[in-house]
C-alpha cells in the first residue's frame, strides 16, 4: 500500500470493518448501501488490494483489509477526541496546563483558587507530570517547567527565580555544633539545578562534612524529611517557603547569603501565546511571582539573611 488512500471513502470502510455489514455500515452513517459500497470500491482501485471478501451477503477483512482497519479505526478516534477538546477550547475558553509535580503541589496549588476567582469562565485542567509536554502529539496549552531556559523551538517566558539554602529544623539544628554542616546528614534531591557541590563551592566551605546521606526522588520527600529532624535539607524557597514561615525549618548558616537564580519557566510554541486562556494565565502569573519573590526577600530579612545571584 503505497499510495495514498482516499480519505473521504475511509469512514465508510471503517464503519464497514467494524459493523461486519454494508447494510449496518450504511444505517450507522446515515447513507444508503449503495453508496457505502461504492466508496469501498474506489478505496480498494485507489489501493491496488482488496480490503474484504464477499461471501454472498457476508463480508470479512482480508489481511490488506485487517492492517487498514486497524490504522483507521485509531486515526479516526484520535480526529474525534482533538475535534471535541477544540469544541470545549473554543466555547469554555479551557486551560490545558502541565507542571513540574512538586510545584504544582506545594506553590500553584494553593494560589489557583485566586485566578480561578478572577477568571470564572475560564476551564481549568491542571496535569502534573515530571517530564515536559511534546506540543506535536499532546493536548496541552502551557507547561510551567523547572529548569534552565534550554528548550529549544518553544516560547520560553521566566517565571520564578529559586533561593536556595540550606535548611533543617529547629531540634536538628540545636544537635549540631558551631560548624553545623560537618558531622550532619545532608539530604540531597538530585533534580535541583543547585547541589551542595555548588553551593560549597560558592561560597567556599570545604572539609569532610558527611557523616551520611540521603538522596530523595521529590523536593516534598526531602522538605518533609527535613522536618521530621533527619538531616540538612539543600532547597528552594519556592517550596520551602511555608516550612520557613511556620518556623518547622531554619536557615542552617544564615550568615551566608542563599542563591538566586532563573528556575521555572512557562513554555509553549510561539503560536499559543496569543491564545487568551494562555495570556490571562501568564499575566496572573507574573503578578503571583512578584509578590512571591517580595515575600521571599523579606523571609530571608527576617532571619538575618541576604541573596546572591548564581551566574
Amino acid at each position: 500500500m503505497t499510495r495514498t488512500p482516499n480519505l473521504t471513502a475511509l469512514p465508510y470502510f471503517e464503519a464497514t470493518a467494524r459493523r461486519g455489514s454494508l447494510t449496518r455500515a450504511a444505517e450507522e452513517l446515515s447513507v444508503s448501501p449503495s453508496a457505502v459500497s461504492q466508496q469501498i470500491r474506489a478505496l480498494e482501485q485507489d489501493l491496488g488490494v482488496k480490503l474484504f471478501r464477499r461471501t454472498g451477503r457476508n463480508l470479512s477483512l482480508t489481511l490488506d483489509g485487517e492492517m487498514l482497519a486497524q490504522t483507521t479505526g485509531t486515526a479516526l478516534r484520535m480526529l474525534s477526541e482533538a475535534q471535541a477538546h477544540l469544541g470545549r477550547s473554543h466555547s469554555t475558553g479551557r486551560l490545558n496546563l502541565r507542571v513540574s509535580p512538586s510545584f504544582g503541589v506545594r506553590w500553584l496549588a494553593p494560589r489557583l483558587s485566586d485566578f480561578l476567582t478572577l477568571h470564572p469562565d475560564l476551564d481549568i485542567r491542571v496535569d502534573a507530570a515530571p517530564d515536559p509536554t511534546d506540543f506535536d502529539r499532546e493536548v496541552m496549552d502551557l507547561d510551567i517547567r523547572y529548569g534552565r531556559g534550554d528548550w529549544p523551538g518553544l516560547h520560553v517566558q521566566p517565571l520564578l527565580d529559586d533561593f536556595v539554602l540550606p535548611l533543617a529544623s529547629p531540634a536538628y539544628l540545636a544537635q549540631l555544633g558551631d560548624a553545623p554542616l560537618h558531622g550532619a546528614r545532608l539530604i540531597d534531591t538530585p533534580r535541583t539545578l543547585c547541589q551542595w557541590d555548588d553551593w560549597c563551592l560558592f561560597h567556599g566551605v570545604s572539609g569532610d562534612m558527611r557523616r551520611g546521606s540521603v538522596l530523595m526522588d521529590r523536593s516534598s520527600m526531602a522538605l518533609q524529611l527535613a522536618c521530621d529532624g533527619a538531616g540538612v535539607v539543600l532547597d528552594s524557597l519556592v517550596l520551602a517557603g511555608p516550612e520557613l514561615s511556620a518556623g518547622q525549618l531554619v536557615p542552617v548558616m544564615p550568615h551566608l547569603a542563599a542563591l538566586q537564580y532563573s528556575a521555572y519557566f512557562a513554555l509553549c510554541p510561539d503560536r499559543f501565546v496569543t491564545r487568551r486562556p494562555v495570556r490571562l494565565f501568564l499575566d496572573w502569573m507574573a503578578t503571583q511571582a512578584a509578590a512571591h519573590k517580595a515575600q521571599t526577600l523579606s523571609l530571608l530579612t527576617l532571619h538575618g539573611m541576604t541573596a546572591v545571584p548564581l551566574d
